[in-house]
Formats: C-alpha cells, sequence, structure tokens
C-alpha cells in the first residue's frame, strides 16, 4: 500500500517560497542598487578657469572698494562724534561741580540767616528741591533779598544746562552705538567678499594665482611691464604742483612696496585713501577720510591740466583714488593682495582729478 506522502506539494509549496524569495531579494537588491545608484555623487562641476577666477576676484576687489570707504565714512563719523560726546561728558561734570557749588553759597546763606533768625521758607525749599519747580514762582524770588534770588536764578540757569547736555550725551551715546553696530556688519560684509576671493584662489595653483593678482591692478602685459620699471624710479616726472604736493609724494613714494590695508591709513599698510590722506597730511593738509569726501576737498582739475601731487579719482563710483606723480603715472594702493606701488593711471577708468592745499 503506497504510503501518503505529499512530496510534490512539498516541492510545489517550497519552489513557491523559492521564487518568492528569490523575487524579494531580486527587488532588494534592485532597490539598494538604486539608492547607491541615486547616493552617489553627480560629477563635480569643472573648476573655473584661470580667466573667470580673474574676472570674479576682480570684481570681488571693486567691491571691497566700495564696502571699505563706507566703512571708512562710518569709522570717520564715530571717531567725530567721540570727540563729541567726549566734550559733552566734560561739560556735564563742570556743570555738575557749579551747580554743586552755587547749592553750597546757597547753603552758607541759608546757615547765616539761621543764625540771626530762622531760614525762609523759600530758601528751604531750593535747598531741597528742584530749582526749576520753585522759579516758576516768581512770588517767592519777591521775598528773597537780591543776592539770594540772583543765586537761584543762577542755580536754575545751571540746572537747564546740565539736563540739555545730559539729554545730548545720552543721544550721542546712543548714536555711538548704533554707529559701531553698523561698522562691524561693514567689517563683516567686507571680510565674506575677501573671503570668496581666497576662496576662488586656491583653486589655483601658486602660478596662476600670482598671474591673477598682477593682472587684478594691470591693463595689460605692457602695463605690467611698465609699472615694474616705474616702481625703482628715484626721479620725479614733472615738477609738482606747490612745495607740499612735493612732500605728498615724498611720503607716498615711502611707503612703496607696505601691503594693502583695509580701512587703514599707516604706517605699516593703507588703503587707497588712507595713502592719500596720510600723504597729504605729512604736508600739513588734512583731507577727509573716504574717497567720495576726498573728491570735494580742493580744486577740480581736468586730466589734461594733472600736475604732480593731484590726487586722482576712479570708476564712475568713485571707488579708488590715487596720487599723480607726473607723467600720467600715480602712487596707489590698488586691493588687498597687493602692495603700494607706481602705475599708469590709464588702467583703470578715470572720473575726476582734485589739487588739495
Amino acid at each position: 500500500m503506497a504510503s501518503h506522502r505529499r512530496p510534490p506539494q512539498h516541492r510545489r509549496t517550497k519552489s513557491r517560497t523559492a521564487q518568492r524569495g528569490a523575487a524579494t531579494l531580486a527587488t532588494a537588491a534592485a532597490t539598494v542598487t538604486g539608492v547607491i545608484a541615486f547616493a552617489a555623487p553627480s560629477h563635480a562641476d569643472p573648476a573655473p578657469t584661470v580667466a573667470q577666477v580673474q574676472e570674479q576676484v576682480n570684481q570681488l576687489n571693486h567691491e571691497v572698494s566700495k564696502q571699505t570707504d563706507l566703512f571708512n565714512g562710518v569709522q570717520e563719523k564715530i571717531e567725530k562724534l567721540q570727540k563729541d560726546s567726549n566734550a559733552t561728558q566734560d561739560r556735564v561734570a563742570q556743570e555738575q561741580a557749579a551747580m554743586s557749588q552755587l547749592r553750597d553759597q546757597l547753603g552758607t546763606m541759608a546757615s547765616e540767616q539761621y543764625r540771626t533768625g530762622g531760614i525762609p521758607p523759600e530758601l528751604q525749599l531750593a535747598l531741597s528741591g528742584n530749582p526749576g519747580d520753585y522759579l516758576s514762582r516768581a512770588q517767592m524770588i519777591d521775598q528773597l533779598d537780591s543776592q539770594q534770588a540772583t543765586k537761584l536764578q543762577q542755580i536754575a540757569a545751571q540746572a537747564r544746562m546740565l539736563q540739555q547736555d545730559r539729554a545730548e550725551a545720552s543721544a550721542q551715546l546712543a548714536e555711538l552705538d548704533g554707529l559701531r553696530q553698523d561698522l562691524n556688519a561693514k567689517k563683516g560684509e567686507i571680510q565674506e567678499k575677501l573671503n570668496k576671493a581666497q576662496t576662488l584662489l586656491n583653486t589655483l595653483t601658486a602660478a596662476e594665482r600670482q598671474k591673477v593678482l598682477d593682472a587684478a591692478d594691470q591693463a595689460d602685459s605692457r602695463t605690467t611691464d611698465r609699472s615694474s620699471r616705474d616702481n625703482s624710479r628715484t626721479d620725479l616726472p614733472n615738477v609738482p604742483a606747490s612745495p607740499r604736493a612735493a612732500e605728498a609724494i615724498a611720503f607716498a613714494r615711502a611707503q612703496i612696496g607696505k601691503p594693502y590695508g583695509w580701512g587703514k591709513e599707516g604706517p605699516a599698510s593703507f588703503d587707497c585713501s588712507g595713502l592719500t590722506k596720510a600723504a597729504w597730511a605729512a604736508a600739513d593738509v588734512s583731507l577727509p577720510r573716504t574717497t567720495w569726501d576726498q573728491i570735494n576737498a580742493g580744486t577740480r582739475v581736468s586730466k589734461a591740466d594733472l600736475q604732480p601731487g593731484d590726487l586722482v579719482f576712479f570708476y564712475s563710483d568713485i571707488s579708488h583714488v590715487g596720487l599723480y606723480i607726473g607723467d600720467g603715472l600715480m602712487i596707489h594702493a590698488p586691493h588687498s593682495g597687493t602692495t603700494i606701488k607706481i602705475a599708469p593711471i590709464s588702467q583703470m577708468p578715470f572720473y575726476g582729478a582734485v589739487r588739495p592745499g
């Protein structure tokens, strides 16, 4: 008798199970493969060419020049406001001392009256209250002798001055705080652009980086060669406009080779307007801090009438300035990553010129 076995059914079940397992594995493998394929890094964007880096770095340097002038303008306002605030604080201290002295004098009068017959109510109020409160009551003045009335009026006037100056000091301190916040914001913007420029430069070789830096403030190879020769010259190309202009040029020439530093006006580094300001300061001529203000600090002259010592300005936004030394040349602080040098004024879009002094 045949035994009751179900091998065929078992084999079919096993076969279906195996098929389901194989299908599951295949699906999983396909899924994993898809995930891996999806997660695999795509081809990286091609590195920018030297020309592209140069264009972007030039643009960033130009933006830094504009931001640096904004930074310098805020810094100049802070310095001026700080001086004004210090003067106001000094006045407040002096007025407070004068107020105390007047009160002491009035107190001496009151003590004397007390010894001779008691203190009048008016003086009691004066010594314990706000002079502005009781001086509004004119009838009290009539009850005091002229000397006491004069002291009370002096105290009231001093109190008004003190109150006004305290309010002014408070407003100045609040403005200073706002300007310092603005300064820090501009500093951050400048540093961000410089970091972007450096990141771009880091994609290049050392030789390519130097090429970009050299080209950033040179028009072409002929300009580069000429500028190199001009930086070694010791003679002045033309006669300066004045003895003071000669002093300014001599100062600027002595700074050649020092690094550009945004927001700096010496002695170790300079930005463009910091250099021209320091150069003319050496000739006892005070210039404003920014290019936008320096262009109004003297007599405007045409490009055809330039003389050594004149300030020459570039770009439509007046974001760069140099010190003209004659023969189509200037001394200037180009931009971050470079040094102070002699360069042709033709290498940048000319905006205008000013003769200080």
